[in-house]
């Protein structure tokens, strides 16, 4: 397979020296080198043509088996040396330690077009950091992970990208729900791209172990490579550094809010230092406009990673990686303004994005309170965010009381909607109808706008549920079907208008469409 090959992160950086492929702890590295597991009888579920073009080949080669060989870990790319990568990590708010890739194996660096490309298979067998797990993945997850990793990118949201869907024809063992009932399910493996995989977690264990050398290796190759207009190192360049990172990382989260997507997982580890959503396990996105969900099981009870949470956990972690790279700067001034910066311009940028998911582009004082009295709104009733702004978009001027005629559709039981509630959204679309007419645009113009920021389709969990469904009885044309829908989801696509619809009534408790776990 012809690539152009340009291999930093392995050449760069200390390797391992153990190459043997056992659980351990490893120090003074900031990766191991493994070989993939040969799956038993790899096959093509689905393949990325925008990411094939993107690493430089031909869209042909999807259909050769040296495709297949290569991204399922049957074969090596000649002059290449996968490894895993180490890194420790906060979970759930707690210090865990030494954790790294436990089943994801980098296989090479690619350059094209200016851009670089680390292509990493997740799925493909244990690595000295697999601790308890085995390192494969089930064909659900990577049904998941493949679908949203390229749905977001479509929706604008700063993103790790997909190559490759291929089943590996191995059983794997899991306790989807950790109940207790593990059962056998289908392998597969997901080539996942990215520029680097680095994360925030890759700094919390050199800091951690006080292993200031290879901490500002690693900071200054990332700079190197991704933040290059930073100059040479120095200790006004790490703050610099840090300053950009938290800068992308409000951005990406800012994005999360305004699509109503919810990670689910936002422990340090899973935290790109590129500002790169990272890591699809339990997400999902809001059906019910509610502050206070998340899909993931493991945060039932403390919901730290709920969707009102998700920017002051970003803070949080921006505030772990302050303290990883303190030593070198030794000045915890900077690392405090920067802090600062990020929660002032949360509140910017987030009043903005609401502004801009309304239609409004001229500021006025009354937006806070106009957004306040909406979300109040939404939380009265159950209200599927997607669909609510998406109709919103439908509003003509002065016309306040067909306001909610217009949106009924987005309410899961408009029926029921009297009394209080119904007087309060009256208020609303008084308020929103005044407000309007301070704007300049003409109702189409405002229409048009919205639309470019509140998407028609989004990756329902419901809808990858029905192509995981579908996947395991061996018919994949659903998840091309899904691909193909979310390339443009801000398109309204007429043919697909039924994916435009609420959560189905059967899909509010089934296992897969409303709480998921982090079992993979």
């Amino acid at each position: 397979m012809n690539l152009n090959l340009s291999n930093t992160f392995d050449n760069a950086l200390p390797s391992d020296p153990n190459t043997e492929n056992y659980r351990r702890k490893v120090f003074k590295a900031t990766h191991s080198y493994v070989t993939p597991k040969v799956p038993s009888d790899p096959k093509l579920i689905h393949a990325s043509t925008e990411m094939i073009k993107a690493i430089g080949l031909d869209t042909k080669a999807i259909k050769t088996q040296d495709f297949i060989d290569i991204f399922s870990g049957s074969k090596i790319q000649p002059n290449t040396k996968p490894y895993a990568m180490a890194y420790a990590g906060h979970q759930f708010g707690n210090w865990a330690g030494q954790l790294g890739d436990g089943r994801a194996i980098n296989l090479f660096e690619v350059a094209h077009q200016g851009k670089r490309w680390a292509l990493q298979l997740k799925g493909a067998g244990e690595t000295p950091y697999s601790r308890q797990g085995d390192g494969f993945a089930v064909l659900r997850s990577s049904i998941r992970e493949y679908l949203c990793s390229e749905a977001m990118f479509h929706l604008g949201v700063p993103t790790t990208r997909a190559l490759s869907l291929i089943l590996s024809g191995d059983e794997v063992l899991r306790d989807m729900l950790y109940n207790g009932n593990a059962e056998y399910e289908k392998g597969a493996i997901v080539c996942r791209v990215a520029p680097s995989f680095i994360r925030f977690g890759n700094f919390d264990l050199f800091a951690a172990r006080n292993d200031l050398k290879n901490l500002k290796r690693l900071t200054d190759y990332t700079i190197k490579y991704f933040y290059p207009h930073l100059g040479n190192p120095s200790q006004a360049t790490y703050i610099q550094f840090f300053n950009d990172v938290a800068a992308r990382t409000l951005e990406m989260i800012i994005h999360w809010q305004r699509v109503g997507f919810v990670h689910g997982v936002m422990n340090t580890d899973n935290m790109s230092i590129l500002g790169l959503t990272i890591d699809y396990g339990p997400y999902g996105w809001l059906e019910r406009f509610d502050f206070g969900w998340t899909p993931n099981t493991t945060d039932k009870q403390n919901k730290r990673y709920r969707y009102g949470n998700q920017p002051n956990i970003g803070l949080w972690n921006l505030l772990q990686l302050a303290n990883a790279l303190y030593p070198l700067v030794e000045d915890a001034e900077p690392f405090e303004a920067a802090l600062n910066t990020y929660k002032e311009d949360f509140d910017v940028k987030s009043l903005n994005m609401m502004r801009s998911k309304l239609g409004l582009h001229v500021q006025n004082k009354n937006d806070y309170e106009l957004i306040n009295q909406l979300e109040n709104c939404l939380t009265l009733h159950e209200v599927d965010m997607t669909i609510f702004f998406r109709l919103l978009s439908h509003y003509k001027q002065d016309n306040p009381q067909l306001g909610l005629e217009i949106v009924k559709d987005a309410f899961y039981k408009f029926e029921t909607i009297k009394d209080h509630i119904l007087k309060q959204w009256t208020v609303w679309f008084n308020f929103y109808d005044k407000r309007l007419q301070v704007e300049h645009l003409t109702d189409q113009e405002r229409q048009d706008q919205m639309n470019m920021v509140n998407p028609k389709y989004v990756l329902r969990n419901y809808m990858a549920q029905l192509a995981i469904d579908d996947a395991n009885k061996g018919s994949y044309k659903l998840i091309d079907e899904l691909f193909q829908l979310l390339k443009r989801p801000y398109n309204e696509q007429p043919k697909h208008s039924k994916w435009f619809a609420k959560r189905p009534e059967w899909a509010r408790h089934k296992v897969g469409c409303s709480m998921l776990s982090c079992s993979s």
